[in-house]
Order: structure tokens, then C-alpha cells, then sequence
């Protein structure tokens, strides 16, 4: 499949609704916690067990991102969404399967790994296209397709809820929801595939300057220093504590407030993964701008040395005020999302934009790490306190001070970050590379 290739005239305005069709349905993937309680149900699981699709799709999402940046780049745009589309909906059909027949294997298969895949490249695919159409805005144009990725669930957790409540939440419920959430994400992925256009002449456009300038480094180069190592550190904590509270963002409230005279109903706690969605998306507007206001670096010290304190009001008062509780879960995520959305900054102000996406790409395998870090700590420990008789906030306690530990290494991490030595630099690329570099630049998403 050949990228298609706009015509004279055709508005650059229309690739962002494109972007924002792949982005929004595979943002999905933050809904996870809403299909958690019903699936241990149905199926005899325990919440680690029921963490495992959602921890998998994110590993695969890291790796697929980080190593099919040069297929997508070279197959162009609409042929990545098409990959992502058959995937993700492929994904979901199998853990239909899965459900209807009790085959846990099918929806960790099926959702975890075909539907990570499409998550990968579904991410990377409409953020590529848009920092070639807006070389003049690639800060606005990245938050665009990766604050949609954020909103995801802002749509699907209370329709996920709502399909469960007409459906059933047992598993024949579940496997409807999961054939319906495939179908119709089929189609509204389709219609990016059949809008996405890739520029005509790549390169610099609208008078904007030209893409090697100042400091830059190489992708082999890069994977050497020890910024590239420090800012994997600092993403991998920031990712790992807000994607703990993401993925049992559900059934963490409900527990809190279990014990109260006000318990959180499903609905209510659906509504709160919606709202944890909605920070997510506004964070990687919001936070992103902000950090060129301030800098990279200050901001990430917000990120981290505020996040620790948000999760250390949540141990100390959370389940005695649901305001408390939820005002400190929604400004962790809205870190969460800021962290993704400015790290491809932070890599270009200490990189350069020479294979900037390639960079990044490897970066990511920080956010596949977290995947499995983040649900793994708050769900093995959520599991263990409740087989030793303990229940409501006490199932959190010590994930939460986990939490800040890391978050707190982060930040140590964050202040390690100096410019990066010249014995890396790139002096001047060979024609052939300075040629790839239009290519591999906008795999930073």
C-alpha cells in the first residue's frame, strides 16, 4: 500500500480528525478497569490475574511502537492504520470468543497481545503524519493525536458500563460488550484510514526552519549517554505510578469507600475512570504547553516531586474524603499524561531532531515496562492484603508508599540530566542520512 499522497489544495486540517479517529478508539485501552470486576466474577479471577490483557497490551504497544517506526514510515500512514484497525478489532473479537466460551488464554491473547500490536502502531502511525503536516507546530500537533490517545476511555468507560448493565456482567455480557467494542471501532478507525494524506514534498513547509540545526545526536549514539538512561528512568516512574492507579482505578475507589456510609456504586466508579481519562487528556495539553513556559526539566520536577505528594495525601486521608481522594487521583493523572506528551521535547532539546523518533521509539520500551510494574505492584499487594483478611483502603496502603519511592527515585533522576557531552554529537549527517532524517523524525509520538 503506497501512502497516499494529498492533492494540490487538500487542507492540512483535515489530517488531525483523522489522527484523533485511530487515537480516540485505541485510547480504550484506559478503560481496562471497568471490564476488571466483571471478568473475576465470571471467570474465578483474581486482580492480578485480571490485570494481565491490559499489562500485556501495553508491553506489546512499547515494543511494536518502538520497533515498527521503520515499516510505518516506509509504508506511510494509512497502511499503518490499516495494521492497527485489523489488530485492535481483531483483538477484541478473540476476547469475545474468549469470554463466551471461558477461555481466559483467548482475552489475554487476543486483547493483550494481537490487540497491543494494533495499539503500537496505531499509536505512532496519525503522530508521524501530523508533525510531517505541522513542521512549524509539532508541539501542538503531538499533543493533538497523543491527547486523544488519553481521551480514549472518556468515551469508552461509560459506555463500556452501560453495555455491561444491558447486557449482563457475566460472561456472555462480557463477550456481547467485547464484539460490540471490535465492530465498532472497526468502523470509526476506518474512517482515518480513508481521510489520512501524507504531504507531497516532505521536509520543512510554511517558512519553517529547517529541521537540523543546533545540537543533535544519533539514535546509536543516544542508547549510549547516560540522559538517554536517566530520562528512561524518569518516564518508567512517572508511567509506572500513574498507570497503577489507572488500571484499578475502579475497583480502587469502590474499595476506599467500602466501608463508608457513602459506598461508590459501578456506575459511579465507571464515572471515575472517565474522569481519570479526562485529566489524562488534559494533562498532555496542558502540562506539554506549559513546559515550554518553564522547561523541560522544572516541569518534570513537577510531574514527580508533586505526584509523590498527591499519593502521599491519598495514604494519609484518601478514605476519609472522596473530594480528597479523587482531586489527588486526577491531578496524578494528568502528570501521567503530561509525561507522555512532553518527552519527545525533553529528547529533542538533548538530542537534537536528528532520528529524534528513533530515539523515542526505544524510549518507549520504558512505558512497556511501566505496564507491567505499575498493575503488577497495586494488584499483587491489593491480592495479598485481602488473603490476609485486610480490606477497604488498607488493600492500598503499601502500594501507595511504593509509589512514592519511585516516583521519588524519578525525580533524583530528573536532576542528574545535563546536556550531553560533544564526543556524541553529530557533526554533519551523510547526504543519504540527512535525506532519512524527515522520516525518522516524526516517529516521536
Amino acid at each position: 500500500m503506497s501512502p497516499p499522497v494529498a492533492p494540490p489544495g487538500w487542507s492540512r486540517w483535515l489530517v488531525p480528525p483523522a489522527a484523533l479517529s485511530v487515537h480516540l478508539s485505541i485510547g480504550q485501552a484506559y478503560a481496562w478497569s471497568v471490564f476488571k470486576p466483571p471478568l473475576e466474577s465470571a471467570l474465578g479471577l483474581s486482580g492480578t490475574q485480571s490485570a494481565l490483557p491490559f499489562q500485556l497490551g501495553i508491553v506489546m504497544l512499547g515494543l511494536s511502537a518502538a520497533f515498527g517506526g521503520t515499516l510505518v514510515e516506509r509504508n506511510g500512514p494509512r497502511w499503518a492504520m490499516t495494521v492497527a484497525l485489523v489488530c485492535f478489532s481483531s483483538g477484541f473479537l478473540l476476547s469475545a470468543l474468549g469470554a463466551a466460551s471461558e477461555q481466559y488464554w483467548l482475552i489475554v491473547l487476543g486483547y493483550g497481545f494481537v490487540g497491543g500490536i494494533g495499539l503500537g502502531i496505531g499509536y505512532i502511525s496519525p503522530v508521524s503524519t501530523l508533525i510531517k503536516w505541522f513542521p512549524d507546530r509539532p508541539g501542538m500537533a503531538t499533543g493533538i493525536a497523543i491527547m486523544g490517545f488519553g481521551g480514549g476511555a472518556l468515551i469508552a468507560s461509560p459506555w463500556s458500563a452501560r453495555m455491561l448493565e444491558s447486557f449482563g456482567a457475566d460472561n456472555t455480557g462480557i463477550a456481547l460488550a467485547f464484539l460490540v467494542h471490535g465492530l465498532s471501532y472497526a468502523v470509526f478507525m476506518l474512517l482515518g484510514v480513508l481521510l489520512v494524506r501524507v504531504p507531497r514534498t516532505p521536509g520543512a513547509a510554511d517558512g519553517s526552519p529547517a529541521p537540523l540545526e543546533g545540537v543533535q545526536v544519533s539514535a546509536r549514539s543516544a542508547v549510549r549517554t547516560p540522559q538517554f538512561w536517566l530520562l528512561w528512568i524518569v518516564l518508567c516512574m512517572n508511567v509506572t505510578a500513574g498507570i497503577g492507579i489507572l488500571e484499578k482505578a475502579a475497583p480502587m475507589i469502590t474499595d476506599f469507600f467500602a466501608d463508608t456510609s457513602t459506598p461508590v456504586s459501578a456506575t459511579a466508579a465507571a464515572g471515575f475512570v472517565a474522569l481519570l481519562s479526562a485529566a489524562n487528556m488534559a494533562g498532555r495539553i496542558g502540562w506539554s504547553s506549559a513546559s515550554d513556559l518553564i522547561g523541560r526539566k522544572n516541569i518534570y520536577r513537577v510531574y514527580l516531586g508533586a505526584g509523590a505528594l498527591m499519593y502521599a495525601l491519598i495514604a494519609l486521608f484518601g478514605d476519609s474524603s472522596k473530594p480528597l481522594f479523587v482531586l489527588c487521583a486526577l491531578v496524578i493523572l494528568s502528570f501521567y499524561g503530561g509525561g507522555f506528551a512532553t518527552v519527545p521535547a525533553y529528547l529533542k532539546d538533548l538530542f537534537g531532531t536528528y532520528q529524534v523518533g528513533a530515539i523515542h521509539g526505544r524510549l518507549l520500551t520504558a512505558w512497556s515496562t511501566a505496564g507491567v510494574l505499575g498493575p503488577l505492584i497495586v494488584n499483587w499487594i491489593a491480592d495479598r492484603q485481602e488473603e490476609a483478611g485486610r480490606h477497604g483502603s488498607s488493600l492500598y496502603g503499601m502500594s501507595l508508599v511504593i509509589m512514592i519511592g519511585l516516583l521519588v527515585v524519578g525525580f533524583v533522576a530528573n536532576e542528574l540530566v545535563r546536556p550531553v557531552h560533544a564526543r556524541h554529537h553529530v557533526s554533519a549527517p551523510a547526504p543519504k542520512e540527512a535525506a532519512d532524517v524527515p522520516r525518522q523524525q516524526p516517529e516521536s509520538a
